[in-house]
């Protein structure tokens, strides 16, 4: 990463505020619910969440309750702390509301990304030890196609229409049962919030812990770094399911008594009418969501909403400045970082094209760095005496994070698998015997090679297939065919000239393949549309 440069003291400040917040919590034992409590207690019957698929809006004191009787209906059930109950389903207000009534009592909520299928959702409630699963109507037909997979002691709660003759047998639905719960506030234990799922491109997601601090910080450095106000209006278009809509955007609302405003799913037609409807004052992005923005035909709403800031990671440098001047937005508040990492940086000064700060005014505070690599294997490059290299400024190299167990800024609480926490975990990395987290590198169109040396793959079969087994983010966008795959002297995949060849039809000989999303089929790979991919035209 080299688009980091060196923070201002009002950065290093913001650190400093949230690293003492976090420790009087965490000295006050004050868990997520118990802060939103006192969010509750000073915005009572203001509005909290609305969702755009409805309409429908729930004061604070109205989400406190609802959470309250999902509490008290699981106590009833028999859930008990640190039991885990997995939630797959669309964005809507109820999410919010399920998976705080579980912190309420202790109960871990394992957000399963509602795109996967088969293995992959099996693979999601099983490494949680999930004993209920609580589904949205929406999802049934997913259910179905694995419940046998998922054994008899699971429990099954459906959530919105109620269909009894399509859902798995066995299953309840969750509403009556929801409304007939008392909403008295149940007792309050102190223990892990939820799981969020890594993408898992290179194999099964893998489930990261959250904790109440770790929700806590990454809430809150957003909301002093960036100087939001209870007053702003977040629109909130990203999945409930990972930790940018459902932390750094709902948890402006749990947390700091904002109103958010969740959408079931991102629409770049309708983006710009629903902050106007809804008088947003901060967009939530991620990925490519501003050039798709960018792609849509000029319409008056884009510059009449109150908007004045857009918070997000992934806005590339080439299209910032078009993105702010177009749609009329002073400030682009971009940061980066990853559910489980202890390294997570912020662009607090609005410096165009940069996705965060490097303190060097109070590195104790914030230990972090860019080390360097080998490009090729991706490996730490070691200095005579062991330790890590740092970068000089300009040079890319990979983000790294000390580890302080102790330090609420510098914890890293990983992962359910052990083995995957070991793999993120470096030693003698900023000095001798130290440990720090690797924040990796992130690939955002895969590429499959595969050995068919009698061309007889069919490609409309293997999409299909793909469908079936991958959601769509974890699919190849390129493939490559080969007579075969070569292999190290040990027997691995010999990647490192596959990833320098890239996509790039002059460069590789045999057949190259595009994923048409428009098309839904591969299409072959020629000058004409690689340089169309280049340049932006072809979305990937």
């Amino acid at each position: 990463y080299s688009n980091v440069f060196f923070c201002s003291f009002s950065a290093a400040s913001v650190l400093l505020r949230v690293k003492l917040n976090v420790r009087r919590h965490l000295r006050e034992k004050n868990t997520i619910p118990k802060i939103f409590a006192e969010t509750v207690h000073r915005h009572g019957d203001k509005t909290a969440l609305i969702f755009e698929g409805t309409g429908e809006r729930w004061t604070f004191r109205q989400l406190d309750e609802y959470s309250n009787r999902v509490a008290n209906l699981l106590l009833e059930r028999g859930f008990k702390e640190g039991d885990v109950v997995a939630l797959f389903m669309e964005n809507r207000s109820q999410y919010v509301g399920i998976w705080l009534g579980m912190a309420k009592i202790g109960v871990e909520a394992a957000l399963i990304n509602f795109n996967l299928r088969l293995d992959a959702l099996v693979h999601c409630v099983t490494i949680s030890n999930a004993k209920a699963v609580i589904f949205g109507s929406e999802l049934t037909d997913a259910v179905s196609e694995v419940h046998s997979s998922m054994g008899k002691a699971v429990q099954m709660f459906c959530s919105g229409d109620w269909d009894p003759k399509r859902v798995p047998q066995g299953t309840e639905c969750l509403e009556p049962l929801v409304a007939g719960a008392p909403s008295h506030l149940p007792p309050r234990p102190d223990h892990r919030l939820f799981y969020i799922y890594t993408s898992g491109t290179t194999g099964m997601p893998k489930a990261a812990i959250v904790v109440h601090s770790r929700y806590y910080r990454m809430a809150a450095l957003v909301y002093y770094g960036f100087r939001m106000t209870s007053d702003d209006v977040l629109y909130d278009c990203l999945p409930l399911y990972h930790s940018a809509g459902n932390i750094v955007g709902v948890g402006q609302c749990l947390i700091h008594g904002m109103t958010v405003v969740i959408r079931k799913k991102f629409s770049a037609s309708r983006f710009w009418d629903d902050c106007v409807k809804y008088n947003c004052t901060i967009v939530q992005y991620i990925g490519e969501i501003c050039r798709y923005l960018l792609n849509q035909p000029v319409r008056d709403t884009e510059r009449q909403h109150r908007v004045r800031m857009a918070l997000g990671n992934g806005l590339r440098q080439s299209i910032w400045e078009e993105f702010m001047n177009r749609f009329n937005i002073s400030q682009i508040a971009e940061f980066y970082g990853a559910t489980e990492c202890n390294c997570s940086l912020g662009n607090f000064d609005n410096k165009m094209g940069a996705c965060g700060f490097n303190s060097q005014i109070l590195p104790f505070i914030y230990p972090i760095r860019l080390v360097r690599v080998d490009e090729e294997t991706m490996e730490l490059i070691r200095g005579p005496d062991g330790v890590c290299i740092p970068c000089k400024p300009g040079e890319p190299g990979q983000l790294v994070g000390r580890i302080i167990q102790n330090d609420p800024l510098r914890r890293f609480d990983g992962y359910v698998s052990q083995t995957a926490t070991d793999k993120k975990i470096a030693h003698s990395v900023f000095k001798k015997g130290d440990s720090a987290y690797l924040s990796g590198a992130e690939g955002k169109a895969g590429m499959a090679a595969i050995a068919d040396p009698s061309h007889s793959t069919n490609l409309e079969k293997f999409v299909k297939d793909m469908e079936k087994a991958l959601p769509p983010y974890a699919r190849p966008v390129f493939l490559r065919f080969l007579p075969e795959v070569n292999k190290t002297g040990t027997f691995k995949f010999q990647k490192t000239e596959l990833r320098r060849d890239s996509f790039d039809p002059s460069a590789v000989s045999g057949r190259l393949y595009f994923l048409d999303s428009s098309k839904g089929r591969y299409v072959q790979l020629d000058e004409e549309l690689y340089r169309s991919i280049l340049s932006g035209k072809c979305k990937l």
